[in-house]
């Protein structure tokens, strides 16, 4: 089916995506505009999946004080190049990583900079309550686990549910804007202060 330039100039402006991939998408989806957004980030994700190999040396610092001055975080978000790192996607996806380091207060970035004495500490508890509930010992192991998860989740960043949107992880957010912008994304690095906080 032929698409119109004002289909693909449309499309293109909805998902951010090159104009001869919008005109693919459109194709392919037989003009239907929302069939060709998903078709189009269905790809961004997989080709962002093969870019994770790519320096991300470029991008920015997002600063963000909440509560009266009460809180404050730095955020270090990178990206290939700095046409990307000046995007108005780019410097909102650094501003929401930095409130959700605000909001949420993870310890770590991701689950590997967990040190393994701290995992191997709760398991320890994990199994002191699982015993305590009097569970048979061939499911202990698995509700440790489970307990680990939910501990990763809460602590680790890229892990926690996205503030704005619980459906999706940090993790999620990161992958769905390296495949609608083209590019490698990363979180760095983060800190977080809180007044009185030693």
């Amino acid at each position: 089916m032929a698409v119109t330039a004002e289909e693909v100039r449309k499309l293109r402006e909805r998902s951010g995506a090159g104009l001869m991939d919008c005109k693919r998408a459109l194709e392919a989806c037989g003009g239907d505009m929302t069939g060709a957004i998903e078709l189009l980030r269905k790809r961004g994700i997989e080709l962002a999946a093969k870019r994770e190999t790519k320096a991300a040396k470029q991008g920015l610092i997002e600063a963000y004080v909440h509560a009266g001055g009460k809180i404050g975080v730095l955020v270090e978000v990178n990206c290939e190049t700095d046409f990307v790192g000046r995007t108005e996607d780019f410097r909102q996806f650094a501003r929401d990583i930095a409130m959700q380091v605000a909001a949420q207060q993870p310890q770590w970035l991701v689950r590997e900079d967990v040190p393994e004495a701290v995992v191997e500490k709760e398991k320890e508890i994990y199994r002191e309550q699982v015993a305590k509930e009097g569970k048979a010992p061939q499911v202990v192991d698995r509700i440790v686990t489970g307990k680990l998860q939910k501990f990763f989740r809460d602590t680790c960043l890229m892990e926690q549910p996205f503030i704005k949107d619980p459906d999706k992880s940090v993790e999620t957010l990161r992958k769905e804007l390296a495949g609608k912008l083209g590019e490698n994304i990363q979180v760095r690095r983060f800190v977080r202060f809180q007044m009185g906080e030693a």
